[in-house]
């Protein structure tokens, strides 16, 4: 081989070698979605009490130790609001959190942005934009959940069960935080039976279940206790929606779409 062709060589192996390497995904024990409803349904009390509650949560001593507790020790988290279909924001990207440190900066975090006020209720908008949060986020896990709070029914966008049905297929467990302080009387759009509703309809996937709030002091304890519970990787209680006959249902799942349609058609 001439002096020349070794030179390139050597150049060619210097330029491999600046390449940077590709970032491998980190392993976690869990890659969460907070999707919290900030609808209008939800008065302004109710909404600084929801984040607040968050807020608290994610730096609470319970929440810290059961991440600690976790094989690896730590897990992925984005925050992310929703309304209609066509309203859903991140607040707060993914974030590692393993320990208080970067559980505070997340608070903070969400801490930092102020309080949202939209219109609708598309829960299945909310749960497709949250799926898509998966793909290429720089994390990697055995468990994908969707965390899905909210004060009524679905009325706007794809029907709940496919927008479901769908992140089901992708091995994504959907838990409900359904919030019944109190019927919405203004909009006509609530139901008395919210935990059934998200029980069959929107709830599903291994170790799906639900926490209420039925108290507006009780919003920051139930956050709390669900955050451990989902950390924790609990066991499944209930039947997911996704293998209840639609027979065996107890409520109508387009119960929100239809009471809309009542009230802007009279």
């Amino acid at each position: 081989m001439g002096i020349r062709s070794v030179l390139l060589a050597g150049v060619a192996w210097l330029a491999l070698l600046s390449v940077p390497a590709a970032a491998e995904d980190i392993d976690v024990d869990l890659e969460l979605v907070l999707a919290v409803d900030v609808s209008r349904s939800m008065d302004p009390t109710e909404q600084a009490l929801q984040k607040q509650g968050y807020i608290e949560a994610l730096q609470h001593p319970e929440v810290l130790a059961a991440i600690r507790e976790g094989f690896l020790g730590r897990i992925a988290v984005t925050y992310v609001e929703w309304a209609g279909p066509s309203l859903q924001k991140v607040i707060a990207p993914w974030t590692l959190v393993e320990g208080a440190g970067s559980a505070v900066a997340l608070a903070d975090r969400i801490a930092s942005q102020p309080l949202s006020y939209l219109h609708a209720t598309s829960i299945s908008s909310a749960i497709l934009f949250a799926s898509g949060l998966f793909d290429e986020n720089g994390f990697r896990s055995t468990r994908q959940v969707i965390d899905v709070s909210g004060d009524g029914p679905n009325n706007m966008g794809y029907p709940v069960l496919q927008a479901r049905e769908a992140a089901l297929s992708r091995g994504i467990t959907i838990n409900g935080l359904p919030i019944m302080i109190h019927a919405d009387v203004f909009s006509g759009y609530s139901i008395p039976n919210l935990d059934v509703y998200y029980e069959d309809c929107v709830i599903g996937g291994p170790g799906a279940f639900l926490v209420t709030v039925e108290s507006i002091d009780r919003i920051a304890e139930a956050i709390r206790r669900k955050l451990v519970l989902e950390i924790a990787g609990r066991q499944p209680e209930i039947m997911p929606a996704a293998t209840l006959p639609e027979r065996e249902r107890r409520v109508d799942c387009l119960v929100g779409e239809k009471l809309r349609r009542r009230w802007m058609d009279p």
